[in-house]
Parts: structure tokens; sequence; C-alpha cells
């Protein structure tokens, strides 16, 4: 019985009407819709792809009646938004690495040389993620872009040593030939190998604790470090080999011109 105001008792059959039927447990609601919701758990494959299969399945076989919609959320939120950020964080980081080679070197050639040599340094991160079956989130896209990153700062120190190496054959009055040209730009590149060797050396010791380390958020960081190791043996033998090998293409052309100036002296 219930208890008025006025104290008298009335049965709650008067007030309302009681029964057992069966029913969702909780009333759900997003942007003022009625909403319920199916939990998914994958593995093998990435969020995006998944999401992106179940849609083109659910789209020929689900035939949802009018004032119904399927909105995928969770994780996959999450990864739109990250997507949106990086579509802006990444270009805004290549241009800001390009505007301070362009300062550093004051020469765009060079920054460019540095900048087009990127992806070659890249391809050890790819291979060593697809070895270990890692898929593309946003912790490997983090350690991606820190590989880029010391990928640059080798190109850098690999174009000061060549351009000091130039610079003494200049002075040395031994800057006339092709053969004076790659005489200089082995000698720079030679002067850059122990340097590089040890700290490839570094960086390769530091992060593998953390590629056999396990326990609380070693997933992340695992993602984060495997492209750094994988592209710790393409960046070095891509500022070794392929930006030597281009910056003789490029200063060929000088020696070409200072060639055809002596002669229009001599003549």
């Amino acid at each position: 019985p219930l208890v008025t105001p006025s104290g008298a008792h009335i049965p709650l059959s008067r007030v309302a009407s009681i029964r057992i039927a069966e029913g969702p447990p909780m009333i759900k609601t997003e942007n003022a819709r009625l909403n319920g919701w199916t939990f998914v758990d994958i593995r093998d494959v990435d969020l995006g792809s998944y999401v992106k299969n179940a849609r083109e399945i659910l789209r020929d076989k689900l035939d949802l009646p009018p004032g119904y919609s399927v909105t995928w959320t969770g994780q996959y939120e999450y990864l739109l938004r990250v997507q949106d950020k990086l579509s802006v964080v990444i270009p805004m980081m290549l241009f800001i690495i390009l505007l301070l080679l362009y300062l550093t070197f004051r020469n765009m050639v060079s920054a460019l040389i540095i900048m087009l040599s990127l992806p070659f340094a890249l391809v050890g991160g790819i291979w060593f993620i697809y070895i270990l079956g890692f898929n593309f989130s946003v912790a490997v896209a983090v350690g991606f872009i820190a590989l880029a990153g010391v990928a640059a700062e080798f190109g850098v120190i690999m174009m000061i040593y060549l351009d000091n190496a130039i610079k003494d054959s200049k002075k040395k009055n031994e800057y006339k030939t092709i053969d004076d040209l790659k005489g200089s730009i082995m000698h720079g590149a030679v002067m850059r190998v122990r340097p590089k060797a040890m700290t490839v050396a570094v960086i390769v010791a530091g992060l593998i604790p953390i590629m056999i380390g396990g326990g609380t958020g070693s997933d992340v960081m695992q993602r984060i470090a495997a492209p750094m190791i994988g592209g710790m043996v393409t960046a070095p033998l891509l500022s070794l080999l392929v930006i030597p090998a281009i910056y003789l293409i490029w200063k060929k052309r000088e020696i070409k011109q200072l060639a055809l100036t002596e002669e229009k002296n001599g003549e």
C-alpha cells in the first residue's frame, strides 16, 4: 500500500498497472534517438579494413526499415579523429623539415635532395612492420614520424660533410675534373661511416628491450619502436649511398661549367 499526504492507505493497483514483460534492461539514447549497441572484437585485421568490409556486407545484406541507421563508433571513431589530425600534422611536419633544411644550407636543391630521399629511408620500417605482422595504427604512424626525423638528420650530416669536402678540394685547387669531384665525395662520405654506425648501434640497442619486453603498454611501445628499428637498416644505407650519388649528379654540372669557363678564359 501507498501512503498519501493525507495519511490514507491506497493499494498500488489503484494508481498503476504492474506486469512482467520482456524488454531491454536499459533504454539508451544518443542525439535524442533510441539506440542499441553491438560490441565487436577483432583480431588479425586492422580496424579500418574490418569496418570497410563490414560496411559493404551490411549495405548489401541489411535492409533497415525507415527511421533506422547504423553508425560505427568506439575505437573506430577515435581512429577517424586521429586520421583527420594526421592529415594536417604530417604535411606540416614535412614543411617544417623542408624549411629547417633550407635555413641550414641556404640552398633549396640540398634541402630537396634530403626530402626526396626520405621515402627510401622509410622502406626498412615498412618491411619490419610487415615481418612482425603489425597493422598500421596511430602508434606505428608516430614511429614513422620519428624515423623520418632521424633519416633527415642523417641526410643533413652527410650533406654537410660532402659540402666541406668540396670546399677543401677547392682550396687545394683540386676541383677541376669529374675524378676530382668523385674523390671529394668519396672522402666526405667515408668520414661519416664510423659516426653513423655508432648512432645506429645506440638507437637499436636502446629500442631492442622495448621489442622483447612485456607488460602494460608494451604493445603500443613496440609499434612505435618497430619502424625505428627497421629504418635503421635502410636510412644509413641511403645517406651513405643514395645521397652521395645524387650529390654527384648535381655537382657534375658545376664541374662542366668550370671547364667551360676555363676554356673561354684560355681563348
